[in-house]
């Protein structure tokens, strides 16, 4: 994909001068700790930023180092990650805290980064990038945005186009601003609402989903109660073999433990 030179340093020094003016304040920006980037970068896998800032803060204040996420229980680490949803990132994130420090040492590439637990291809660019300011590009859902709308491209372009266009815009040393001002720009101005271009996926509807009544279990679990089958089909007016179904699929998990028709955390 062929953008003019012209074009690209143009919409540089615009996007940087924008940045300047209306960047967010935002807590994992004052941080080039590697583990406090990852633990930000899974948080915000799947959830809004605004839910994410509270509980990257009281995350990090219960796990101030690696080595003590890795240590704690499962079921320490899913009570302080309750309220973020999708739970199976918390045991991804532990998890692969615990493979940094058997090997003693952060991933530098990211090929390495994809070797952990819950880490994919975007996940592990954006660690470079804002961990190590490493010259890699990124692509999330506004991002994207912004290049279809900026250099007039078609809501159909692949992965790979727009990651080859991406990697032509980034500026040589820049890419913990360059990647912070995109994310601002997409987020704060150039909406979806204001440009009209649709995201590739939408959330799933949450009200009545598995995944509103998966949180409650948890939530059930880090109050300190311990329900039964029966209890919870009750109290949801849901068929006891869909309760039970539900929890087994999260006890495979590793979210949790049925003991003799009882819920508890798993230790």
């Amino acid at each position: 994909m062929t953008a003019p030179s012209q074009k690209i340093a143009a919409f540089r020094r615009f996007l940087l001068s924008w940045y300047a003016e209306h960047k967010r304040d935002l807590p994992w920006r004052k941080t080039t700790d590697p583990y406090h980037i990852l633990v930000s970068e899974v948080m915000l896998q799947q959830t809004q930023v605004d839910r994410v800032i509270p509980k990257y803060r009281t995350f990090l204040d219960t796990f101030p180092m690696m080595e003590a996420l890795a240590k704690a229980s499962p079921a320490a680490v899913l009570k302080a990650w309750s309220g973020l949803g999708y739970n199976r990132r918390a045991l991804y994130l532990q998890q692969a805290a615990q493979q940094i420090v058997a090997q003693g040492n952060f991933p530098q590439t990211a090929e390495e980064l994809q070797q952990l637990p819950g880490i994919g291809a975007y996940t592990s660019r954006s660690l470079l990038i804002f961990a190590f300011n490493k010259d890699e590009a990124a692509i999330d859902t506004n991002i994207r945005r912004i290049l279809i709308h900026e250099f007039g491209l078609s809501e159909e372009s692949s992965a790979e186009e727009l990651l080859e266009l991406a990697r032509k815009l980034l500026p040589s040393g820049k890419s913990r601003d360059w990647h912070n001002a995109l994310m601002d720009y997409g987020a704060l101005h150039l909406t979806a609402k204001s440009s009209g271009i649709r995201p590739l996926s939408r959330q799933s509807r949450f009200q009545g989903s598995r995944r509103q009544y998966r949180g409650a279990v948890l939530k059930v679990l880090v109050d300190g109660k311990n329900p039964t089958l029966q209890q919870l089909a009750r109290q949801w007016q849901k068929e006891k073999s869909w309760i039970k179904e539900l929890l087994q699929e999260m006890e495979k998990e590793g979210l949790l433990q049925l003991r003799e028709g009882r819920v508890f955390f798993k230790q």
